[in-house]
């Protein structure tokens, strides 16, 4: 749960930097962008999940 929050926090402070020098932010605008990230996400993890059913 440490790693979320210190995750965030160092998003906040990034996207807050970006805004300050007016850079567009370094991640997906939209929902739909955030979301194909998720999936890419989970992806990885249902192959490594699924893994050992896979090899035998």
């Amino acid at each position: 749960m440490q790693e979320i929050f210190l995750a965030l926090i160092a998003g906040l402070v990034v996207g807050f930097f970006f805004a300050l020098i007016k850079l567009p932010i370094p991640a997906p605008p939209a929902l739909a962008g955030v979301m194909g990230i998720v999936g890419v996400y989970l992806g990885y993890k249902l192959f490594h999940w699924l893994l050992p059913f896979i090899q035998s």
